[in-house]
C-alpha cells in the first residue's frame, strides 16, 4: 500500500475528467461543447461506478468498522476544478461552479431521487459554496472544503438542507457508513490507500471487468486497507518491504469478508486476483510487497468456508470478531492466530 501524493491527486481528479477542456482557443466557436461533454460524461460514468460499489461495501459493514461516520452518498463536484472553468461550466449548461456529480446507488441521497447529475447548487446548508474563494484554474480546495462542510453538517445536525438552482431544496439524513471517501483519479492505472481515502486510476484495468462483483473486490481490497489501520500501523513501524507484504496478504484475506456482507459473492474476491493478476503481475519488482499472484488467489479462497458458515448461521460475516489478522493493530506483527 504505497503512500499517495494527497494534493497531486486530488488536483488531476479533478482536474482531468475532461482533457479537452485545457485546449484554449481565442474563438469560443472553436470549442467542441460535444466532445466536452461526453469527455465529463465519461469520467462521470466511471466515478458513478466507483461510488455505487463503495457506498455498497461501506454501507454492508459498517457494523464491524472500528470508525464509522454519517454518510448521504453524494459527491460534488466544482467548476474551478477544471482546467478552464468556464468551459466546463457551459458544457454542463451551469451559471455557478457547483453541481451534482454522482449520488451513491442505494445512498440517502440517491433515494431522494433529487441529486441528478449535474443539477446545480446554490446552498449547503445554509452557505453557498459559490461565494467561497477559488484558486487558479484546476483548484481542488474548494471542493475539498464543500464535501468537508457536508461532512460536518451531517456530524453536528444529523442531516443537510441542499438547495438547488431551481430553488427546490432536498433535506438527506445520513446513515453509518466505514469512514472512508472514495475517488476516481482522471489519470493513471493505481488503485491506492491512504487511511481516510480509496483511490482508483480512471485507467485502472478493472473498469474494463463487466462484472460488479469482480470489480467490488478491488474496492474491497482497497477499502480493507482503511479500516484495517494499516497506514497508521506502517507509520510505526516502518514500511520496509516486510512490512508492507503482511499489510497486503490481510488485506487481500479480507475482501471476501467485504464483499460476502455486501451481497457480492465472496468468491468475486478470487476471480479478481485471478484474472488481473495473471495479466498485470509485474513479477519480482511486486513481490517484494506481494505475495504472487496465484497464492493472494488461494488465501482469498481459504477464506470462504468460515464466510459461508457465519453467513448461513448468522447472515452476516463479523469480521471484526472471527477475522485473523496477521499483524497488530497495536503493535507490530500478530504472534498468535485467532479465529
Amino acid at each position: 500500500m504505497p503512500r499517495f501524493p494527497i494534493l497531486a491527486a486530488l488536483a488531476a481528479a479533478c482536474a482531468l475528467p475532461a482533457p479537452l477542456a485545457g485546449q484554449t482557443t481565442n474563438a469560443a466557436a472553436r470549442i467542441d461543447y460535444t466532445a466536452e461533454r461526453a469527455a465529463i460524461a465519461q469520467f462521470q460514468d466511471r466515478d458513478q461506478r466507483l461510488q455505487d460499489v463503495g457506498w455498497q461495501l461501506a454501507r454492508a459493514n459498517a457494523a464491524f468498522c472500528p470508525r464509522v461516520v454519517p454518510g448521504i452518498g453524494l459527491q460534488l463536484q466544482d467548476m474551478a476544478s477544471y482546467g478552464v472553468p468556464a468551459i466546463a461550466r457551459t458544457a454542463l449548461g451551469l451559471t455557478g461552479d457547483f453541481a451534482v456529480q454522482t449520488a451513491a446507488r442505494g445512498s440517502p441521497a440517491a433515494l431522494t431521487g433529487a441529486f441528478a447529475r449535474n443539477r446545480e447548487i446554490i446552498r449547503l446548508e445554509g452557505f453557498n459554496p459559490n461565494d467561497w474563494r477559488a484558486g487558479r484554474a484546476m483548484d481542488w480546495q474548494r471542493l475539498a472544503r464543500a464535501h468537508d462542510h457536508v461532512d460536518a453538517m451531517l456530524t453536528e445536525h444529523g442531516g443537510i438542507a441542499v438547495t438547488f438552482a431551481d430553488g427546490e431544496t432536498a433535506r438527506v439524513q445520513p446513515v453509518d457508513v466505514c469512514a472512508s471517501r472514495f475517488e476516481l483519479m482522471g489519470e493513471g492505472d493505481r488503485a491506492v490507500a491512504d487511511g481516510t481515502r480509496v483511490v482508483i486510476g480512471i485507467g485502472f484495468p478493472a473498469f474494463a471487468y463487466q462484472e460488479e462483483p469482480v470489480f467490488a473486490a478491488l474496492v474491497a481490497h482497497e477499502l480493507a486497507h482503511n479500516v484495517l489501520g494499516h497506514d497508521a500501523w506502517l507509520d510505526r513501524v516502518g514500511r520496509k518491504p516486510k512490512f508492507v507484504r503482511r499489510i497486503e496478504r490481510e488485506a487481500d484475506r479480507l475482501v471476501p469478508w467485504l464483499l460476502a456482507n455486501a451481497g457480492y459473492d465472496p468468491q468475486a474476491g478470487a476471480a479478481f486476483m485471478i484474472r488481473w493478476g495473471s495479466r498485470h503481475d509485474s513479477g519480482l519488482k511486486l513481490r517484494t510487497r506481494h505475495d504472487g499472484w496465484d497464492e493472494r488467489a488461494e488465501a482469498m479462497a481459504a477464506e470462504e468456508p468460515i464466510i459461508r458458515a457465519l453467513m448461513a448461521r448468522d447472515g452476516r460475516a463479523d469480521w471484526a470478531q472471527h477475522f485473523r489478522r496477521e499483524i497488530d493493530p497495536a503493535g507490530g506483527l500478530a504472534r498468535t492466530a485467532r479465529r
